[in-house]
């Protein structure tokens, strides 16, 4: 078992290593931290290490048949603004798979990367902080 303080890894299954890269790097600062193009690489931003697995990758070659299609589960990214993120990144001509739903717990929007994965921009709903007595 890892440590706590050593990252948490996701791995995802990706067609073009390469494009994955540079879609999570680009556009949602990640950092590139191994390569091995066409067949794996790995990125990172925070405590999150995700692991892009091409067709060639022994992790992609580990997983059924029957759930190799993208997009079951999600990884979770906080934003401050989500507008302006969905802003930035429409812009820079990528498109989204939902609408943005509001709930109690916040604002959420799904994007995909160009192998179809799911990642959702989620901005926390203000919570106010704790009350503090007033002096008599």
């Amino acid at each position: 078992m890892t440590t706590p303080d050593q990252h948490a890894s996701v791995r995802y299954l990706v067609d073009d290593v390469q494009a994955a890269v540079d879609f999570y790097t680009i556009h949602l600062g990640f950092t590139l931290q191994t390569s091995a193009a066409p067949a794996f690489a790995d990125v990172v931003r925070g405590p999150l290490r995700l692991l892009l697995s091409g067709p060639a990758s022994s992790g992609a070659r580990a997983t059924p048949d029957d759930a190799t299609t993208a997009g079951g589960n999600r990884i979770h990214l906080s934003v401050d603004d989500l507008d302006a993120e969905i802003d930035r990144l429409r812009r820079a001509g990528l498109s989204f798979r939902s609408d943005v739903v509001s709930g109690p717990g916040g604002r959420q929007i799904l994007l995909t990367d160009p192998a179809g994965n799911l990642i959702e921009l989620f901005q926390p709903a203000h919570r106010p902080g704790p009350r503090t007595p007033t002096a008599p």
